[in-house]
């Protein structure tokens, strides 16, 4: 499984970034093809119009506008 493909759980950066850990999540997760380190934006709103990403202590929201406009916020 590589570490874009985790259906159970969220990988954690370690110290440096080079060592992943899995930490669990909700029952709830799928898995986001990716080529050439590229996702189709089709894949990651499939499920809805809002998804949330955590980056280090922060989480930010992607949300896909009515005029199918991505926003991130913090």
């Amino acid at each position: 499984m590589s570490r874009h493909e985790h259906r159970s759980s969220h990988l954690n950066g370690g110290e440096g970034g080079s060592e992943w850990t899995f930490r669990p999540v909700e029952d709830t997760c799928r898995a986001i093809p990716m080529v050439d380190a590229q996702l189709d934006s089709r894949d990651l709103f499939a499920a809805g119009r809002l998804v949330t990403i955590t980056h280090g202590e922060h989480t930010y929201q992607l949300r896909l506008t009515a005029q199918n406009k991505l926003i991130l916020t913090k």
